[in-house]
């Protein structure tokens, strides 16, 4: 079913002078203006679109893409506040309204915010800063610990950072799993690292097979740029191990561990050396 607010590929059905006519299925035929397409586009072929409403309430497609599709959060700026709300710049020649009774505070224009993008009871795209109602709170779920998630840094806690899991529900970044700078409304893949007795989700940047070759190739880069050796080991502290590869001692361990297996570096007292 095709949806308002979402993105497809849908094949061109009809050429016009004003642009090209795609078949949406249960929508019918959907105009993709002539500004948004390719040159030499033809009868047959594909084109990925997204589909909203004009300011007729008409269907109608562009294949720009948005920064974010119905259902989904986004940290987007404002560009223009009216008599009836802001005005966000997401992606889209036509900008999506947050009106003013979505706002959680009073938007200004240049601000940039957090919201989640829906559809109003007249079918078309606006946002909202109240992101709390859109976030399910049931801890009933079923995400497992190594999970892959994508995620959006939501803001800062005493614990670290809370973050949108997969667009519906809260997990958090704690501080000694971070180990990047970190801003409001960033997108990033994380990991599940535990699921809390209470159902709550605690998340990681650092995990999979992928993230511990990145770290093996960062203590490589360093040993020989030392001469082979590091004065740091499986005993030094975190804060050391922090300010020299940027990672946390566990994520360090697990990297010197798989390159000791290796034969590739010898851990002594003094350190880690490089195998000649």
């Amino acid at each position: 079913m095709i949806k308002v607010g979402r993105s497809y590929t849908l094949e061109v059905v009809k050429l016009v002078d004003f642009g090209a006519y795609v078949d949406a299925k249960d929508l019918g035929e959907v105009l993709v203006p002539r500004r948004y397409l390719r040159e030499n586009v033809k009868v047959g072929d594909e084109l990925k679109v997204f589909i909203y409403l004009d300011s007729q309430d008409r269907y109608v497609a562009t294949t720009q893409k948005p920064r974010a599709q119905v259902g989904e959060f986004a940290y987007l700026k404002v560009v223009d506040c009216t008599e009836v709300g802001a005005f966000l710049d997401w992606g889209v020649d036509k900008d999506v309204l947050v009106p003013f009774g979505e706002q959680h505070k009073p938007m200004q224009v240049g601000g940039s915010y957090l919201v989640y993008l829906y559809l109003d009871n007249s079918g078309r795209i606006s946002a909202s800063s109240k992101i709390e109602k859109y976030i399910v709170d049931d801890q009933s779920h079923r995400y497992k610990p190594k999970q892959k998630v994508n995620i959006i840094v939501a803001n800062s806690t005493d614990l670290g950072h809370r973050a949108i899991v997969n667009n519906h529900i809260w997990g958090v970044l704690h501080s000694s799993d971070v180990f990047e700078r970190l801003s409001f409304g960033d997108r990033k893949v994380a990991f599940i690292k535990e699921i809390r007795p209470d159902g709550r989700i605690n998340l990681t940047l650092a995990g999979g097979q992928e993230t511990r070759d990145k770290y093996a190739r960062t203590i490589m880069r360093e040993l020989e740029k030392r001469n082979g050796f590091l004065p740091v080991h499986d005993k030094s502290s975190p804060q050391e191990i922090s300010a020299l590869f940027g990672m946390s001692k566990a994520a360090f361990k697990k990297a010197i561990g798989g390159l000791y297996k290796q034969r590739i570096i010898t851990i002594e007292k003094d350190g880690i050396h490089l195998v000649k």
